[in-house]
């Protein structure tokens, strides 16, 4: 496991890793989530790293030398090497488009899992427990059920059915609630703490972060170290964002790249939490709203991460934007016609977001861009049933189509 050291984003305390150490207690558990920090300058002359021996297709395990686990799980030689595609779109002749929903559970949460997994299994955990709109507690479920620890899922009732499917196929206890995400949270935060299991809740646990910062590592060596300008991101409790700067600036830190590119925050309009916050300016002070959205996996009224979120953010020079969810909906079929990419509703906000930035003259043909889909559209089909087009033919309407 790597060296390292946790750090309070808020007031900078360190502290030693120690099993149920998720956030500095004089801080609080928003303002006082922690970072992973390493030796960075040991790692930079590390063989690897010096001779930038890389595989573009490897699994995240490959960048072991930044990461706070070992590798144990049957799932982690298929967890992140996900596909890196280029096109042509809207005026931009090479936007980047990665794609995470074929990890194994189809979402980038995959990456959080993994490394909450292993870290759980190598602490001699045996229960799990996570909050989550769909993603990533089916992520949780599907890769921890083939090992001996028990996994609790608690869920909004109203998550969508692809989710729930996943969670029930694989075996964990699904406790579906009626209430917001944020209700749900707070309620498994107090009864898993309570009970002493391993927490994957992305923005408590400090280490899930570290999964999820994999794929910006990947961005980069598989566009042969070349820093995009720009990368956009959907957001809901702030942590892939934050993973994203951490990744880009970890490479940075050591001698990878030179540069890091700005950052920009998807939220969606009926629910922007975190824009709302960043936007007010320093000091960072959280906020709860009330707002709903289709896009589930964003729909976060009191986000955890903010505080990272929005540190990170302004650190790249970034921003948030909103959409709306008729923007959501036009996007994923756009996106889909345009490249064969089906995205559910919170993984297809960077697309939306380019669009919209681009008629603004925020981002111009010569920008090079990324924007990283979360999440396969099968998640969530319900989100585009309206325009399924479900009309039949009798033979002889084939046929006739075809003669004329």
């Amino acid at each position: 496991m790597r060296k390292h050291f946790l750090r309070c984003i808020t007031c900078k305390k360190e502290f030693d890793p120690k099993p149920g150490l998720y956030y500095c207690e004089d801080c609080g558990k928003i303002m006082g989530t922690l970072e992973v920090i390493y030796d960075y300058d040991s790692i930079k002359e590390e063989s690897i790293v010096k001779e930038k021996k890389f595989d573009k297709k490897a699994s995240m395990y490959q960048f072991d030398f930044l990461l706070p686990a070992e590798s144990k799980g049957k799932f982690d030689e298929y967890v992140g090497g996900t596909p890196l595609y280029s096109f042509d779109l809207l005026g931009i002749k090479n936007v980047l488009v990665k794609y995470d929903g074929s990890n194994p559970s189809s979402s980038y949460k995959d990456r959080a899992s993994s490394i909450a997994i292993n870290r759980a299994l190598d602490e001699g955990n045996d229960t799990m427990f996570c909050a989550s709109t769909g993603n990533a507690a089916s992520s949780l479920a599907m890769l921890n059920a083939h090992t001996e620890m028990k996994t609790y899922i608690f869920v909004p009732a109203s998550i969508p059915d692809g989710k729930r499917a996943q969670l029930e196929i694989s075996g964990a206890e699904v406790m579906a609630v009626e209430g917001t995400y944020d209700e749900v949270y707070d309620l498994s935060l107090e009864l898993g703490l309570k009970k002493g299991w391993y927490c994957r809740h992305a923005a408590i646990n400090p280490y899930l972060l570290e999964g999820k910062k994999t794929g910006a590592f990947e961005i980069i060596i598989q566009s042969d170290f070349t820093v995009p300008d720009y990368v956009l991101v959907g957001v809901g409790d702030g942590t892939v964002i934050s993973s994203l700067y951490k990744g880009f600036w970890e490479f940075k830190e050591i001698g990878l790249t030179d540069k890091i590119p700005r950052i920009i925050g998807v939220q969606a309009e009926g629910i922007p939490a975190i824009k709302e916050v960043f936007d007010k300016g320093k000091p960072y002070i959280p906020l709860t709203i009330e707002g709903k959205t289709i896009a589930d996996s964003i729909s976060v009224g009191k986000p955890r991460d903010v505080i990272k979120a929005c540190n990170y953010v302004e650190a790249s020079n970034g921003y948030f934007i909103t959409l709306t969810d008729e923007e959501i909906l036009d996007a994923i079929i756009e996106l889909g016609k345009i490249t064969g990419i089906f995205a559910e509703p919170a993984g297809v906000v960077p697309y939306g977001g380019l669009k919209k930035l681009i008629y603004e003259d925020k981002i111009t043909q010569s920008d090079t861009v990324c924007l990283v889909i979360t999440g396969s559209g099968l998640k969530d089909v319900n989100a585009v049933k309206d325009t399924i087009n479900k009309t039949s033919l009798s033979f002889e309407e084939v046929v006739k189509r075809f003669e004329e």
